[in-house]
């Protein structure tokens, strides 16, 4: 993996580039587009953590993070998860192993935070990423949200 591949935050200058990512026409059903989630992440910023992902001066993908977030808060035991929001890798950036930098980054910051599990949501179906959630360590937990899988790596130590 080349050691230029960074996280940058959203800017004036570069929330143009970042809006313009496209990514596989299959795909579209499965994850919303990047202005879509910057609206989320201007909505709630105290949950979402979006950043840019760049190969040196190259813009190749999105990846949003939450953090501390009950998915049952009516339910007592129901402990905040922090983990994946959003992934978009550009379509003719795919297989490079942007998302794996994406993702491992992510669970960097989960763990600098003190959080020792990452969680994920994914709608399931042929062209969605379950299995690279799963090359990656993510695990189904048989729960549900909405019509999402959600799945966890435990993350160790923080």
């Amino acid at each position: 993996m080349s050691s230029s591949l960074r996280l940058e935050e959203i800017t004036s200058e570069n929330v143009e580039a970042a809006c313009q990512l496209k990514i596989r026409p299959d795909q579209e059903g499965l994850v919303k587009p990047v202005a879509w989630s910057l609206a989320q992440a201007y909505a709630t910023p105290e949950l979402a953590w979006p950043r840019l992902v760049f190969d040196g001066e190259q813009f190749v993908g999105f990846v949003m993070a939450f953090f501390d977030i009950r998915f049952h808060p009516d339910e007592p035991d129901d402990k905040p998860r922090s983990g994946l929001w959003r992934l978009n890798i550009a379509a003719g950036q795919q297989g490079r192993r942007y998302g794996k930098f994406a993702v491992e980054a992510v669970c960097e910051e989960i763990r600098r935070r003190g959080q020792t599990r990452a969680t994920v949501t994914y709608v399931p179906g042929a062209h969605g990423p379950e299995g690279f959630y799963s090359r990656l360590g993510f695990r189904s937990t048989g729960e549900m949200s909405g019509d999402q899988v959600v799945a966890e790596l435990e993350l160790g130590d923080a």
